[in-house]
């Protein structure tokens, strides 16, 4: 008879073993597969839209010639308002054509394709300039305005010689002229403050497009969520772990909440089309039924992590309330709420996170609008309930249909914004979650 010693494995643990170390080698290499698209896929998305937080201007000494801008010499607005865009863009370029011949730069372009390197917003730029102040009408005036697309795609490195040869927008003599006056610092690439801050463009000017009306389409649907669902999701939480009595209806209600967590959220989308604009006929594309429909979604999320954090508070807090003569209510409110507290924050953020990061129900209702202008404030018949809004999925989608490369690098930079802001709502959770945990 063989006698086996503990000491020395034998042939069925060495099969064990090696069958746990080849798991752990599964699951390393799993765990490297993931970091390496995650990877992958980050540098994709900041290699494209890293740029899109600068841009390129072109200083230039303005004419405001009041014979164009003020034919009746009254520099009233109302009258200098008849004067369109298009009676602008003439001394743009004639201001470009005499830094030019001020610096010697010898070009071919004619002064049409001069003054096409100029961006079109940059026509509606110094309009509202003059409009809000009459008086700079005959003065000559510095501005920064901005360069079209393709001069600004150049400097970026997303335009070159051999593509703008075969560019109906562009040629290799642009390039060539621009490079010309950035050597001379007419032209500079700068920090893009308007991507931030500034709405959307049409297609004719991608150099113009912003996120300002996204940004602000997404807090308002934001506020909207955290005023409905935190309440409502903790209300119903609480009924139900604490109050509601175990029976098959809060079983049935129980199912259901675990089944709504898990609906795609295109489904919502449906739902917040059929009631809320066919039924109840609010205005298409508001912040408000935008807010509603991410507000059902994000119920089932609040619920199920509200409760699990209710649940982890030990049974003997709520008895030694009790036992000291505590109500139900007093004991649950008092005692066991507090304690649940940074569970029911850090469900509620990352609830938050995924209502932000939420394309498909918001292009159901109809948040696929371009949105020129800035919607109002917190009214009954504008901003928050009637104006169309936009949010930043729904922008990065809109962005990628254009046909346009340079929507592309802004569709890049949206996804980066939209990033850092699910990064810095997944670290306050986080930071919240062990601030305020409590160990027993």
């Amino acid at each position: 008879m063989t006698k086996s010693s503990l000491l020395a494995a034998d042939a069925r643990t060495k099969k064990r073993n090696a069958a746990e170390s080849r798991f752990k080698a599964y699951g390393f290499a799993a765990i490297c597969v993931a970091m390496i698209a995650l990877v992958v896929l980050l540098l994709s998305v900041v290699t494209n839209g890293v740029t899109a937080f600068q841009q390129t201007y072109i200083t230039l000494d303005v004419v405001l010639d009041e014979d164009r801008l003020d034919k009746e010499g009254n520099r009233e607005r109302a009258d200098m308002a008849k004067v369109t865009t298009i009676g602008y863009a003439p001394l743009l370029r004639d201001a470009l054509l005499t830094k030019i011949a001020e610096l010697g730069i010898e070009t071919e372009l004619s002064e049409r394709d001069v003054g096409d390197m100029i961006s079109k917003e940059a026509s509606a730029t110094i309009r509202n300039k003059v409009l809000a102040n009459t008086e700079l009408v005959g003065e000559t005036v510095s501005l920064d305005v901005l360069a079209s697309g393709r001069i600004d795609g150049y400097f970026k490195g997303r335009v070159t010689m051999q593509s703008a040869a075969r560019d109906a927008n562009t040629s290799p003599e642009a390039l060539e002229l621009a490079q010309a006056l950035a050597d001379e610092g007419v032209i500079v690439t700068q920090f893009n403050w308007r991507f931030l801050s500034a709405p959307d463009a049409s297609d004719q000017r991608p150099e113009a497009a912003g996120l300002g009306v996204a940004i602000l389409g997404s807090l308002y649907m934001m506020a909207v969520v955290l005023c409905l669902a935190l309440p409502i999701g903790v209300a119903s939480s609480i009924y139900l772990e604490e109050f509601a009595p175990k029976n098959r209806w809060t079983d049935i209600i129980e199912v259901n909440i675990s089944n709504l967590a898990a609906v795609p959220s295109i489904v919502y989308g449906i739902l917040g089309l059929a009631i809320f604009i066919n039924f109840m006929e609010f205005n298409q594309s508001s912040p408000l039924v935008g807010g509603l429909v991410l507000t059902l979604m994000t119920l089932p999320t609040i619920i199920i992590s509200t409760r699990a954090a209710l649940k982890s508070v030990p049974p003997s807090i709520r008895d030694a309330a009790l036992g000291v003569g505590a109500s139900k209510m007093q004991s649950v409110f008092h005692h066991v709420l507090p304690l649940a507290a940074p569970g029911i924050l850090t469900g509620t953020i990352i609830g938050l996170a995924q209502a932000l990061g939420e394309t498909a129900p918001l292009l159901l209702i109809g948040m696929v609008a371009f949105v020129r202008e800035y919607p109002a404030a917190f009214s009954s018949d504008a901003g928050l309930f009637g104006e169309a809004a936009t949010a930043l999925p729904v922008q990065v989608y809109n962005w990628t249909q254009r046909s346009d490369p340079a929507f592309v690098e802004r569709a890049s930079g949206a996804i980066i914004t939209l990033l850092v802001f699910l990064l810095f709502m997944n670290a306050l959770a986080i930071y919240l979650r062990r601030r305020f945990e409590r160990r027993w």
